[in-house]
């Protein structure tokens, strides 16, 4: 099958569960991302091009967020600003690797992803109350997580909402929607900075752009409306799936 063919067949409509999932619960890369490679697309071509679409499907989730006053705007803004930092130094430092050491790198992060999960069985359920942490120490941890979260996203990137949402709701005390909200904005802030490293070495596809930013926006938006009404732990069987898919790929392409 042509791989233009394989774009809009079977990329497209797994952009658009992956930016769902991601307004969901986060980990919308671990769809998105193996989508690309399924195409045959260059892992580094691949990040690029699926860091600008994230970001307009993050954005377009987190306006969803904000309008049903679902954001911690302090700790989203805070954490923010860190992840710029910290994404563009792991998106940096993703450029100047190999593509076998990059591959390397995200199976060995699967398993622990998947452990993450599988702990926090609460994720999805709980209804934790607002954060009782001081101000200034509710912005250092803030800012830590944007930080710390943005290197991985810039770097590697799966799982990254996920990582977000348990991180501010076990740090900060947030409800999971609202974590998942901040979630959002991070997410966005974040691409950003990755996308425009990427840009940079010219790493996108610009003839596929347009529709995959298409397939995670309107992901994105029907997502966050679906989790606004609660359905966050629906999707918590689905990312172990993608888990397991994704493992099992990057170890066949090391292996093979």
């Amino acid at each position: 099958m042509p791989q233009q063919l394989i774009l809009y067949l079977v990329v497209c409509p797994l952009l658009f569960l992956s930016g769902f999932v991601d307004s969901v619960a986060g980990g919308g890369g671990l769809i998105s991302l193996p989508a690309y490679l399924i195409a045959g697309m260059p892992i580094h071509v691949a990040a690029g091009t699926n860091k600008i679409a994230n970001c307009l499907g993050s954005t377009t989730a987190a306006i969803q967020y904000l309008r049903s006053g679902k954001i911690h705007l302090p700790i989203a803004l805070t954490a923010s600003a860190g992840a710029l930092a910290g994404s563009a130094l792991g998106a940096q430092l993703a450029i100047l690797l190999s593509e076998r050491l990059l591959k390397s790198l995200m199976l060995a992060i699967l398993p622990v992803v998947a452990i993450f999960l599988a702990l926090k069985k609460d994720i999805g359920t709980e209804n934790t109350s607002p954060s009782a942490l001081s101000p200034r120490r509710t912005a250092a941890y803030s800012l830590l997580i944007g930080l710390s979260i943005g290197v991985y996203d810039g770097m590697i990137g799966p799982g990254t909402g996920t990582f977000l949402i348990m991180a501010f709701s076990a740090a900060l005390s947030l409800d999971l929607i609202t974590a998942s909200g901040c979630a959002k904005v991070v997410n966005a802030s974040s691409n950003v900075a990755a996308a425009a490293v990427y840009l940079f070495h010219g790493k996108v596809m610009w003839s596929f752009l347009l529709p995959a930013a298409a397939c995670c926006i309107l992901g994105g938006f029907c997502g966050a409306r679906y989790a606004i009404r609660g359905g966050g732990k629906r999707v918590r069987s689905m990312i172990f799936v993608v888990l397991g898919l994704l493992f099992v790929k990057l170890g066949y392409d090391l292996l093979f």
